[in-house]
């Protein structure tokens, strides 16, 4: 019989994603999620499937976490409030779920004896390193009150691991994007942001010169890299944490050159769309690479998709999925 797996914010974008992944794969699925920035509809078609239950409710709260995790052999820790601007502009909300909360999570998963406690880090910890590419074990200072929280759950993690013999694993996340990402928010990701306005033939505008870069991450290395967290047995690989990405970076400009090539494959006229500049946005890092090195050496982790090819499957799910709501709004 499979393993009993708790995603935290398994109704947002990526917990959505590992959800429906591990439920295909046969698991027994719980999800935690306040829906503050999830959506129903992402976890709707799992409803009347049997080995999945929701639980409405808040990492914030810790009766709410240890009803959660019973019974649970692993936890995917996904719940945050992710967005630099967001945590610049309010740091105390930033702060009492990215770090409290996963707090929370920690103390419920030491209780219950899961297995493993696999949680979302991110890029954002590497701050003003300006070296390149990202090796785990060098890092410079946070460069927005988010950083900060990602970087406190490393380091909560690894002493609950030293203290208690917790197994747990962070995983860096770089730009990580997809379907079912949200284009739409005052704090909506660049790809999805930018598709949606290429569709309604709006220019996006891009903050600076356009030749800032990032290691774009398609979803599904995302999900491969969790189900390698969950399944390693190599003593090694516990209790550490790892880049999630695919080891190449892309400026923003040649980014949005690939989303108006592969768009303009549906129409045409977006190839014509001009791009507009807007000032650089406070707390960006100019450059993010990630050294998969060790994933790859301790995990056997290897990237399923590239930028293109995942850029590519997203485009044609963005058109799909959002191409008739931008219809039904001109009506």
């Amino acid at each position: 019989m499979k393993n009993k797996i708790l995603i935290t914010g398994g109704a947002g974008f990526i917990g959505s994603n590992l959800t429906e992944y591990f439920l295909n794969k046969g698991y027994k699925i719980k999800v935690l999620d306040n829906l503050s920035t999830g959506f129903i509809h992402n976890i709707q078609p799992f409803f009347e499937n049997e080995s999945f239950t929701f639980i409405e409710g808040d990492i914030r709260d810790p009766d709410t976490c240890r009803e959660a995790v019973k019974g649970v052999d692993y936890v995917l820790h996904e719940a945050a409030l992710g967005s630099v601007p967001r945590s610049i502009k309010d740091p105390i909300a930033t702060n009492e779920t990215n770090v409290s909360g996963f707090l929370n999570m920690l103390i419920a998963a030491r209780d219950e004896k899961v297995k493993r406690f696999v949680y979302a880090a991110s890029s954002s910890t590497y701050g003003d390193s300006t070296s390149l590419p990202k090796v785990e074990e060098v890092i410079g200072k946070p460069l927005s009150p988010y950083a900060i929280t990602k970087y406190v759950n490393e380091l909560y993690a690894d002493v609950f691991a030293r203290t208690y013999g917790m197994e747990c694993i962070g995983l860096r996340y770089f730009n990580v994007f997809g379907r079912k990402q949200d284009p739409k928010g005052a704090y909506a990701a660049v790809i999805p942001k930018f598709v949606l306005q290429f569709m309604a033939h709006e220019s996006p505008v891009i903050n600076g010169d356009g030749n800032y870069s990032r290691d774009f991450t398609y979803i599904d290395n995302v999900i491969g890299m969790n189900e390698l967290a969950i399944l390693t047995d190599n003593p090694d690989a516990i209790n550490t944490v790892y880049n999630t990405a695919v080891g190449d970076r892309t400026t923003i400009l040649q980014l949005t050159e690939y989303l108006k090539e592969f768009l303009a494959e549906y129409d045409p006229k977006i190839s014509k769309v001009e791009i507009k500049h807007g000032p650089v946005r406070e707390g960006d890092i100019p450059h993010s690479l990630a050294s998969i090195d060790k994933a790859a050496k301790l995990l056997g982790y290897k990237p399923s998709h590239t930028i293109r090819e995942g850029l590519k499957e997203a485009v044609k799910w963005y058109w799909v999925n959002l191409k008739p709501d931008l219809v039904n709004q001109k009506r």
